[in-house]
C-alpha cells in the first residue's frame, strides 16, 4: 500500500510518499510556484533525485507532475500512478465535522463553510481537493482533520460560556488543532518513557503554535480553540484576543469587521507585536540580541503565553511525566526552551543548560535532578496522516458487503 501525504499551500504542493507495509518514506518532493510561467517540480528518493521546470497551472496538475517524476527511472519508486493507493491530507477544519473522511461533496462543502474560520488553510485545500477529485477520480482522497485527536477533551475543557445553542447548533466550541503532531508526540513519548499512561505536555511551537495536555495517549486540553487564530501568538496570527475590542477598533480605525479580522489573521502575532519587522522568530531573537526592545517584548509575550498554558496543564494533569518541545521553534530555539522552562523547580522541572545548548534531533534535555523529563522531539505529522489514511481505507474494506 503506497500513500501520498499532501501538504498544500496557495501556490505550493509538498508531499511524502509512504510504503505503508513498512511505513518507509519512499520519496519526498513537491512543486513550487504553481500557476507561474515556470514551476519547479522535484522529487528525492534513496536512488536519487529528479527535477523539472514546466508550467503547472493548478494543484491537480502538480500532483500529476509529481507522479510523473516518481516514475522517472532515475528515481524509480512508482511504475505508474495506478500504484498509488490514496492521497491523504492533513486537513484543518470543517463545519460540524472532524475525524477521518473520504473527500466528497459533503466534506468539501463543510470545509468551505469554514473558509473564514480557517482562512489560511481551508481555501487552498478546498480548491486543490476539488480539482484533484475531478481530474484524478481514480485516486481516493482522504482528509484527516487536525481536530480529530481532540475529540477526547471533556466538555469542561471544550465548551465556551456562550448560549447553549451556539455549541449545539453552530459548533462554537474549542475544537483544537495540530492533532497529527500532538498524536505523534503522545505515541513516541509513551514509547520512550515505556509508560502508556504517561502525562505529557506537548509544546508544538512554530509558525503556528499550540500546547496540548495528554493523559494515557489522549488529548485532554489544547490551547487552540474554535479557530487556528487562538491560543499562543503565532507568526502572523493573533492568538488569544478579547472580541469586545472589535467595535472599539472599528470606530478608531474606520475599518470594516472583515478588514480588522484580516489584520488579526495576517498582520498580528509576532509580526504585529514587533512592528511588522518580521514574523520569523529567528529574526526577532537576533534583533533582541542587538538590543531591540520591541523584538524582546515580542519574544516575552510569546514565552508568557506558552508558560500560561504550561502551568494550566500541569494543574489539569496533576503534574507531568514529560514536557516535549516540537515544531520549528520548539526543536531549534534553545533560548525559547530555556525561557519556557525557567523557574519551574517547584514543579520538579529542571532544564540542563548544557544539554539544551548541544541537543540536536530527538534528545532529552532535563537535568538529573528533574522529576519531569524534558525532550526535544521532531514531529512526524505526515506519518500520522498516512497511518490514519491506511486505517480508514482498511475500515472501508471491512465494512463493505462481500
Amino acid at each position: 500500500m503506497k500513500i501520498l501525504v499532501a501538504n498544500l499551500g496557495s501556490t505550493s504542493f509538498k508531499y511524502r510518499l509512504f510504503d505503508m507495509t513498512t511505513e518507509k518514506v519512499l520519496a519526498r518532493g513537491g512543486v513550487e510556484r504553481i500557476g507561474a510561467p515556470k514551476s519547479r517540480s522535484y522529487a528525492q528518493t534513496e536512488r536519487g533525485s529528479s527535477e523539472k521546470e514546466v508550467p503547472v497551472p493548478d494543484h491537480a496538475a502538480a500532483v500529476e507532475a509529481c507522479l510523473q517524476l516518481l516514475a522517472d527511472p532515475r528515481v524509480g519508486v512508482l511504475k505508474d500512478s495506478a500504484e498509488l493507493t490514496a492521497i491523504g491530507f492533513k486537513a484543518v477544519h470543517a463545519q460540524q465535522m472532524t475525524g477521518v473522511r473520504r473527500v466528497d461533496g459533503k466534506v468539501l462543502a463543510a470545509m468551505e463553510a469554514y473558509n473564514d474560520v480557517a482562512p489560511a488553510h481551508n481555501p487552498p485545500y478546498v480548491r486543490a481537493m476539488r480539482l484533484l477529485a475531478e481530474k484524478l477520480p481514480q485516486i481516493p482522497l482522504v482528509a484527516a482533520f487536525e481536530s480529530g485527536f481532540h475529540e477526547t477533551i471533556p466538555p469542561a475543557g471544550r465548551l465556551y460560556a456562550v448560549p447553549l445553542e451556539w455549541a449545539e447548533k453552530y459548533g462554537v466550541k474549542r475544537w483544537g488543532f495540530h492533532g497529527a503532531s500532538h498524536r505523534y508526540i503522545a505515541e513516541r513519548t509513551a514509547q520512550l518513557l515505556n509508560r502508556l499512561e504517561a502525562r505529557i505536555i506537548s509544546c508544538h511551537l512554530g509558525g503556528s503554535s499550540s500546547l496540548c495536555a495528554i493523559r494515557q495517549g489522549k488529548s485532554v486540553a489544547n490551547s487552540l480553540g474554535m479557530s487556528p487564530q487562538t491560543g499562543l501568538p503565532h507568526n502572523n496570527r493573533v492568538g488569544d484576543f478579547d472580541p469586545f475590542a472589535l467595535p472599539a477598533l472599528m470606530r478608531a480605525t474606520g475599518k470594516s469587521l472583515e478588514q480588522i479580522l484580516d489584520d488579526l489573521a495576517n498582520r498580528s502575532g509576532l509580526l504585529g507585536r514587533c512592528g511588522g519587522h518580521s514574523n520569523d522568530l529567528r529574526d526577532l531573537e537576533e534583533r533582541a540580541r542587538q538590543g531591540c526592545p520591541v523584538s524582546q517584548q515580542a519574544l516575552d509575550v510569546f514565552v508568557a503565553s506558552a508558560r500560561y498554558y504550561l502551568g494550566a496543564y500541569l494543574l489539569l494533569l496533576n503534574g507531568a511525566d514529560a514536557v516535549v518541545f516540537t515544531g520549528g521553534i520548539g526543536e531549534n530555539s534553545k533560548s525559547i526552551r530555556a525561557a519556557v522552562c525557567a523557574d519551574l523547580d517547584w514543579f520538579g522541572i529542571f532544564l540542563d543548560p548544557l544539554r539544551n545548548e548541544q541537543a540536536k534531533g530527538e534528545a532529552a534535555i532535563h537535568s538529573q535532578k528533574s522529576r519531569v523529563q524534558i525532550w526535544i522531539m521532531p514531529t512526524n505529522e505526515e506519518l500520522i496522516v498516512a497511518r490514519q489514511t491506511r486505517e480508514f481505507l482498511e475500515g472501508l474494506k471491512c465494512s463493505s458487503p462481500k
